[in-house]
């Protein structure tokens, strides 16, 4: 077997990605000179040479001409680099694209919570339960961010119990998004008595449809939770727009009249 050959290119491939883990390179780090790692791996130039570009190629090394090979920056998770920056921008030109935002989680949890109620496991199921139970003792908890923190690991138990990696990454995208966006009118929610025994309800119905497997009654429940946060979201931030005007009133301006009088 000749020096060159694939085999011995992929193993020395795995000795250097093994050699930067051993000496704690970090992204940035520039590595060695192609002489010193020839010699200490005992491989000639071009094996190496071979080895760090195929590196280069599945983005652990980048090659700057005339300076050196250097261990890249990790990439960031498709989630955040496909879904949540793009729409980012969008919020922060227009932050009515939350609408669209909470218009999409009804696909997408409704499809999450069907196949969670086919797919579940024990471990699943013991998860959801024990967010469930969490959520539940919310209700006397005086921290609405609390309250809406135990609210999404509630949605993401069953995202998780869904067993699809495209439908959970994309929803923590958009919570990401969405606890920026809505994150005062969500916290409100938990501070009226009636909207939160409504959601517990919802919640509720959600839990038992997936406990039981029956696939048709969970899609329909996140469909019926979905739409009545929607509603209740957009209702909050129409009547905050709405105090936001009415302190903009020329009370000030007629006070001023007054005084100048």
């Amino acid at each position: 077997m000749t020096e060159n050959t694939p085999r011995l290119a992929e193993t020395l491939r795995a000795r250097l990605r093994a050699w930067i883990d051993e000496h704690q390179l970090e992204p940035g780090m520039r590595l060695p000179a192609e002489r010193q790692l020839a010699a200490e791996f005992g491989v000639s130039r071009s094996s190496l040479r071979e080895a760090i570009q195929q590196l280069i190629s599945s983005g652990v090394l980048m090659s700057k001409r005339g300076g050196g090979t250097w261990l890249c920056e990790p990439p960031e998770p498709w989630s955040e680099q496909r879904i949540v920056e793009p729409i980012r921008q969008l919020l922060a030109d227009d932050p009515d694209y939350r609408w669209d935002i909470l218009e999409a989680r009804h696909a997408i949890e409704a499809s999450t919570a069907w196949h969670a109620a086919l797919r579940a496991t024990e471990s699943d199921k013991e998860k959801l339960r024990l967010a469930f139970d969490a959520l539940l003792k919310m209700h006397d908890c005086d921290d609405p961010d609390l309250a809406a923190q135990a609210d999404l690991r509630f949605h993401l138990a069953i995202a998780e119990a869904s067993h699809n990696v495209v439908l959970l990454q994309t929803m923590r995208g958009f919570f990401d998004l969405l606890q920026s966006s809505v994150l005062h009118s969500r916290q409100r929610m938990y501070t009226q008595p009636v909207i939160f025994n409504r959601l517990n309800e919802q919640h509720q119905a959600m839990f038992d449809a997936v406990m039981a497997g029956d696939a048709e009654a969970a899609r329909q429940a996140a469909m019926d939770h979905l739409g009545f946060v929607h509603t209740t979201l957009k209702s909050l931030h129409e009547d905050e727009a709405r105090q936001a005007r009415i302190t903009r009133l020329p009370g000030e301006s007629l006070d001023n009249r007054k005084e100048n009088n």
